[in-house]
């Protein structure tokens, strides 16, 4: 029995084209469907390159006959985006600029290149940068409140990368947890593993705390200086998370916590609480 071609919804074009006009790429897990014109809209660009070739079969294919890419697929969509309309639209502060530039050069955009390099050297690789100054920091009297706290206290605030990297701000980590308490275990409560501890904060400082071991994968396009509630850590060991932000000069300031009760079988005693707790860390 003859397989239909998994990579598009139509067979190939006119003038012997061997490529259907809709393809589907997977490009580092992300799927994308588009037109092959889109594709080859860039002459010499290496997708002109891949997609004008006459043996279809040299190109990679992943295990549903999609043509498979080895890079980048959150950025990817850039890419696309510019090959279709020639226009460079990214969200406002975007912290991936040096990597698209990087992606950009590698798809053989020598044009888009261009787009990104100035942006970069105009801000400062702003989103590259993971500890940025606060936009409050950019006001008319910021300079003066640095000399009156370096005046204050001398040596506190000394110019370069670690000035920016001990700014102060709240870091607050949460979790959910559940015990059972029975007539018999009143004395030793077995507490259960901790199951994910989540991060709010600002997302520069949450990325220079807890740098890998952040989980981003719920909020990716989340600007440095903005907050988020979303983040969460890889590990589930309070202790480690805590030790992380006391290396970082944090201190915790709050705690809270709330909880709820519910019976276990409805033939004992044995009650199930489930609790929610959070620990407020502060840098000055």
């Amino acid at each position: 029995m003859a397989l239909a071609d998994p990579a598009g919804c139509a067979k190939g074009g006119e003038d012997n084209n061997p490529f259907p006009d809709i393809i589907e790429l997977n490009v580092g897990g992300q799927v994308y469907i588009t037109r092959h014109p889109t594709l080859v809209s860039v002459p010499g660009s290496l997708l002109w390159e891949m997609f004008t070739q006459k043996n279809v079969r040299s190109l990679a294919r992943d295990s549903k006959g999609r043509f498979f890419v080895d890079r980048d697929g959150f950025l990817f969509r850039y890419i696309l985006d510019y090959m279709r309309d020639r226009q460079l639209v990214l969200p406002e502060h975007f912290p991936e600029r040096g990597r698209l530039q990087r992606e950009a050069e590698y798809f053989m955009l020598p044009e888009l290149v261009k787009l990104l390099a100035p942006k970069l050297s105009e801000q400062n690789s702003l989103g590259d940068d993971p500890c940025q100054s606060d936009p409050e920091e950019l006001s008319p009297g910021a300079d003066a409140a640095r000399s009156l706290t370096a005046a204050a206290m001398p040596g506190a605030v000394s110019g370069g990368a670690s000035a920016e990297g001990r700014r102060a701000g709240f870091i607050t980590i949460g979790y959910r947890g559940s015990y059972t308490l029975g007539r018999d275990s009143q004395t030793d409560a077995k507490f259960r593993r901790v199951a994910r501890i989540m991060v709010c904060g600002k997302t520069s400082l949450a990325k220079e705390v807890f740098g890998d071991t952040l989980n981003e994968s719920r909020d990716p396009d989340r600007p440095p200086e903005r907050y988020t509630s979303r983040y969460y850590l890889k590990f589930t060991f309070l202790e480690q998370a805590f030790d992380k932000l006391a290396d970082a000069g944090f201190h915790m300031v709050a705690c809270n916590s709330t909880g709820t009760c519910a019976f276990a079988h409805e033939q004992t005693d044995d009650r199930i609480w489930t609790s929610y707790t959070e620990y407020v860390f502060y840098r000055e």
